[in-house]
């Protein structure tokens, strides 16, 4: 079962989060074949960190929350919240097989919440740019809460418009970047 996990930091905490990245990354080592995706997220501008996307693929909603929640950062107090949702692999790919330039060009997470009925559930066309998409479920997979898309775009704007306008009660748009040490 593939699982979204959006870390969203605690104001202030930038600091601990830095003197915590080893012991975040040995973490995530331990997950590496589990992996879909990961990467920190950032403020406008892509100085302040404001959290951490883990998109990985575990045998069921219990280890999913065990590492959402074991995870160092969030024991130390670093995040604010947690966002974990059942997700389907619409790619069917991971990051480390995204097509396109892992250096070159903006990068963004798009988190649409849902608001009644299921949205964007076909790939968009532009596939090359997309590095991650697939809907947001429910626990046991059978309700739609919306979808997450991490992609390559000019702009914020830009990378919004993956995503149906009108069709979710809240759209976010944060910078991203590629994670880990692969």
């Amino acid at each position: 079962m593939e699982f979204f996990c959006y870390h969203r930091d605690r104001p202030g905490s930038g600091e601990l989060r830095r003197e915590m990245l080893e012991e975040h990354w040995s973490y995530m080592d331990r997950y590496a074949a589990e992996l879909i995706a990961r990467g920190p997220t950032f403020a406008p501008g892509g100085d302040t960190l404001t959290g951490s996307v883990h998109i990985v693929d575990l045998p069921d909603p219990a280890a999913a929350r065990a590492f959402a929640f074991d995870e160092p950062c969030y024991q130390a107090g670093a995040y604010r919240d947690v966002l974990l949702r059942r997700w389907r692999n619409a790619l069917g790919r991971t990051m480390w097989d995204f097509p396109g330039d892992r250096t070159g060009g903006d990068r963004y997470l798009v988190l649409g919440l849902g608001a009644g009925r299921p949205a964007d559930l076909a790939v968009p066309a532009d596939r090359d740019e997309l590095i991650a998409y697939g809907p947001l479920l429910s626990d046991d997979g059978t309700a739609w809460l919306g979808t997450a898309a991490l992609l390559r775009a000019p702009d914020p704007d830009k990378a919004r418009s993956v995503l149906t306008p009108g069709a979710y009660a809240d759209v976010e748009v944060h910078a991203w970047e590629f994670g880990g040490r692969r």
